[in-house]
């Protein structure tokens, strides 16, 4: 049964990626592609945990725990760019 589920679940992860992906190329305005990137990096998040949980490593968990800080980071810092114009003070 948790291996029906887990199938499922990345499958549906993987189509939110693709949407996402879709969206972040293909945004009519600037705020649509930033919270379509940010969609994108949780979803990856996701997708790297399932994995793990699916291969039985460990490891996994640590790259999804590095791509989510790298992704808030990155997040913050272009949502910082577009409204100030700059990142740092």
């Amino acid at each position: 049964m948790i291996e029906a589920a887990l199938q499922f679940a990345l499958a549906a992860i993987t189509l939110a990626i693709l949407l996402c992906a879709w969206r972040l190329f293909r945004g009519p305005e600037v705020p649509d592609r930033l919270l379509a990137m940010d969609t994108l990096y949780i979803s990856v998040v996701a997708l790297v945990i399932l994995l793990g949980m699916g291969w039985g490593t460990r490891l996994l968990f640590e790259a999804a725990l590095i791509v989510a800080l790298l992704g808030f980071v990155s997040t913050v810092a272009l949502a910082r760019y577009l409204s100030r114009g700059d990142v740092m003070e």
